[in-house]
């Protein structure tokens, strides 16, 4: 392919089809960098969170250039859900995959020959396939863009062995520009990609890790039904993730929700595949509320409206944990995302990765310890994260997680607190674990302790007014915060280089009071979102997405496909009443317009004439 320029014009045009197809006058951090790379058919590696628009980084510069862009997908479902997106705002795109028949095959096939696809969508098992490469030499490929790029690192958290079979395509269409894209990967992940893509000098693009759309919370559990049905209250009506660390879990999770009134579905590699398809879709479509699932959900969801994620256990990692809590909030509105822990998930991960044969079992360790920590921590949520991926903190997040909000209770003399601990561990001369450690400052007459003469120890029962469960949690956080470490298969706890600063009354750790329920859960509130509703009818808003739903019923559709929720919120702020005036609401393209603006404006002044309020505002 001959290498397009980034002129005037090309930009020019590259505006145009964004606003002409999605309905966007600006673009995003980044996008505009990504589609200039596209453009001039410059290797490129892109990394966007979540939610910060990198599918439009390739399929907004594929309307613009001669020829298909082949697009490499991961899974079935989210083949779909992008080509019927792509469909519904009037872009040719395509997908092959084993659910078509072989007729509906060939039908792509001629269209891609004829040039009527400018977008085509293939697993990578299917694209390296000797047919299909012959197949696509012979048409016009204008650029490959690989979606989850990730998978191709086995330093990634998702490593998928097939994607390194996308090595080769470098050498069959050496002059086609290869563009890779993600939402998580650390510097060592990037140049992994690099290199296994044998991308030529591309183009690296790395944005903001943070979402400031996302409120983050992270508690220890203390009844993990109450404290996951909190947020389910707190987002009734709407759409929501729940993820456990194992199958049991998710089925006991999903069948004591659903006695309690939820409408939600398990989702897990035990059902078959049929029974994953079902509810699966059943979440898509609405039809429930909250899906219930391991991790082996989440990939193929491109759902616009999740307004939580709750994680009723601990991600093996924070980049699994930035990639899973991601889903909530796509459309750049406000979403909660809820992470329930204890120190069994620590140790349920620690026995996985231990007893696996994976070379890299001594990073993965390594990032299950910094998931931990950020679990422990009483640091800014938000500045957690973007630390861990090397970027510069952001500025205060204004409430958006549980640290910034208050909803932590620190101790008020933590220095003290710390070295009573830290003195016990060294008098037991720095050869138990941290439940021992917590008995002796408790003052248990555990047969162990009082065998071991540590009832006669200084600090034997110094927290004798606080319970086991207090002083073991005050021990987490210690070792959260690098004041003590584990040591050992036994988990033996002892002092680090900051812990006998902390000693000597040098560095101050930060500990949070015991849990108090009705406390706690009176300062968990929804966050709210003020900002994004500002000027919105509300009630107008519920009929539109109402009206929303059903349209996407008649065509088959998940209702966030035909609006979403950012673009419905736009039309109930401005309440156009004209086809002119509803082609200005953000998300609203030419072929949307076509298809539901008259039903929708016709809507919209109905509504306004009846609660006698003003039609046609500009928001501007």
């Amino acid at each position: 392919m001959e290498a397009a320029c980034t002129s005037s014009e090309a930009l020019l045009q590259l505006r145009e089809n964004v606003r002409a197809y999605w309905g966007y006058d600006s673009l995003r951090p980044l996008q505009q960098e990504a589609m200039e790379c596209v453009l001039e058919g410059r290797d490129s590696l892109v990394v966007l969170p979540t939610g910060g628009g990198k599918s439009l980084c390739f399929q907004a510069p594929a309307t613009c250039l001669p020829g298909v862009a082949v697009v490499v997908s991961p899974l079935i479902s989210l083949m779909k859900d992008q080509v019927d997106s792509l469909l519904s705002c009037g872009v040719p795109a395509a997908y092959v995959n084993s659910t078509l028949s072989y007729q509906e095959r060939s039908d792509v096939a001629r269209r891609v020959r004829d040039g009527e696809i400018k977008l085509l969508y293939l697993a990578p098992e299917r694209l390296v396939q000797p047919r299909t490469l012959e197949f696509l030499v012979a048409a016009k490929v204008s650029l490959i863009a690989i979606d989850e790029a990730h998978c191709i690192s086995s330093w990634g958290h998702d490593f998928r062995p097939e994607y390194r079979q996308l090595a080769l395509l470098k050498e069959v269409f050496p002059d086609v520009a290869i563009h890779a894209y993600t939402a998580t990967a650390t510097s060592r992940v990037r140049d992994d990609i690099a290199a296994q893509l044998h991308l030529r000098e591309p183009k690296v693009l790395v944005g903001s890790f943070d979402r400031p759309n996302l409120f983050y919370r992270a508690q220890r559990q203390d009844g993990l039904m109450s404290q996951i049905r909190d947020v389910l209250d707190r987002h009734r009506d709407e759409s929501g993730i729940i993820y456990c660390i194992s199958r049991d879990k998710t089925e006991s999770v999903s069948k004591t929700l659903n006695e309690a009134g939820y409408r939600t579905l398990p989702y897990h590699a035990g059902l078959t595949d049929q029974q994953r398809r079902d509810n699966q879709e059943a979440f898509i479509q609405e039809e429930i509320d909250t899906i219930v699932a391991t991790v082996a959900f989440g990939m193929g969801i491109d759902k616009s409206n999740v307004r939580y994620v709750v994680h009723a256990g601990m991600p093996k990692s924070l980049e699994a944990y930035q990639q899973e809590s991601g889903r909530a909030g796509r459309d750049s509105l406000e979403a909660e995302c809820a992470l329930f822990f204890s120190g069994s998930d620590f140790r349920i991960w620690q026995r996985i990765i231990e007893e696996s044969t994976d070379e890299s079992r001594g990073g993965a360790l390594a990032a299950l310890t910094a998931m931990y920590n950020y679990c422990t921590s009483v640091v800014c949520r938000h500045r957690a994260i973007v630390n861990h991926f090397g970027q510069a903190a952001p500025p205060a997040c204004e409430q958006g997680c549980d640290v910034c909000q208050g909803d932590l209770d620190l101790v008020e003399e933590p220095l003290i607190v710390g070295q009573k601990i830290l003195s016990s561990v060294v008098r037991q001369q720095q050869r138990y674990g941290a439940h021992y450690t917590a008995l002796v400052l408790q003052g248990s007459q555990d047969g162990k302790i009082l065998s071991n003469r540590h009832d006669q120890l200084s600090t034997y029962g110094l927290l004798s007014k606080e319970t086991i469960s207090t002083i073991r949690d005050w021990i987490e956080q210690l070792i959260g915060q690098n004041y003590l470490q584990r040591v050992g298969e036994h988990g033996v706890i002892q002092l680090t280089a900051s812990g006998h600063s902390l000693l000597k009354g040098e560095e101050t750790p930060l500990l949070l009071k015991p849990n108090r329920k009705t406390k706690s859960r009176s300062k968990a509130a929804r966050p709210t979102g003020e900002k994004s509703w500002e000027g919105v009818d509300r009630p107008l808003f519920d009929e539109l997405r109402a009206l929303s739903r059903a349209k996407a019923r008649e065509a088959g559709v998940p209702g966030w496909m035909i609006f979403n929720d950012a673009a419905l919120r736009d039309m109930a702020r401005r309440r156009p009443t004209t086809l002119e005036g509803f082609l200005q609401v953000k998300g609203v393209g030419r072929k949307k317009c076509q298809d539901f603006g008259d039903e929708f404006t016709s809507a919209i002044a109905c509504y306004c004439r009846e609660h006698g309020v003003e039609a046609d505002l500009d928001s501007e």
